[in-house]
């Protein structure tokens, strides 16, 4: 994955059915810790909610980490048709809570689909959305002889490089998308005849 949607901008929105009120929030989150400090106080600040029900998608190591949760609700009607909406966004990094007050008449497994739906839907189209390209810094050394292969091979991806300096050996910084990171190490192996050396910044 080069790049990934996300919000750039928090969202809300509020939906009445049958005299239940559903207060909505959309938030971007980059950990699942973030997430978590941030229903802790969504449950705090509506703790006398009936349902705090939510859904997230957030990116990590092993891919991108996906939960809904009904929170009480009929089974499969509140978290999924939350989780709905970010998929067809197709966000990450975001988290999605619904509160709901219930006002004294079932709305049906069907209602509550159609309801936490709208209220989250309606939330997002509050929200900024924006693109974000993801890179991978990587740390290249090199005799200084091989200069001018390391310089093609860099042009030849397109990396961006961030900082160069020469002393007894070259030094260069460079990022690329992570889907040409093993292409551009290798191209950099040849160019220099296994002379340059490439690893991957922290």
């Amino acid at each position: 994955m080069d790049a990934y949607r996300t919000l750039a901008s928090q969202g809300s929105a509020r939906l009445t059915r049958e005299r239940s009120r559903f207060l909505a929030f959309v938030d971007p989150a980059a950990t699942v810790d973030e997430i978590e400090g941030r229903l802790a106080a969504v449950r705090r600040q509506y703790h006398d909610a009936t349902h705090v029900c939510y859904a997230y998608r957030c990116r990590a190591e092993a891919g991108i980490v996906v939960r809904a949760d009904d929170a009480g609700e009929p089974s499969g009607s509140a978290g999924p048709p939350i989780l709905q909406q970010l998929e067809a966004a197709e966000l990450v990094d975001v988290l999605a809570v619904v509160v709901r007050y219930f006002g004294g008449v079932k709305l049906g497994v069907g209602g509550l689909v159609r309801a936490y739906g709208a209220v989250t839907a309606a939330a997002l189209a509050e929200a900024s959305i924006v693109e974000r390209q993801l890179e991978v810094a990587l740390r290249l050394r090199f005799p200084i002889e091989v200069n001018a292969a390391v310089m093609r091979a860099i042009h030849r991806h397109g990396a961006r490089v961030l900082d160069i300096r020469y002393d007894t050996q070259g030094e260069a910084t460079v990022t690329v998308p992570p889907s040409r990171a093993t292409a551009f190490a290798d191209s950099v192996c040849e160019e220099t005849g296994a002379r340059a050396r490439v690893e991957r910044v922290q």
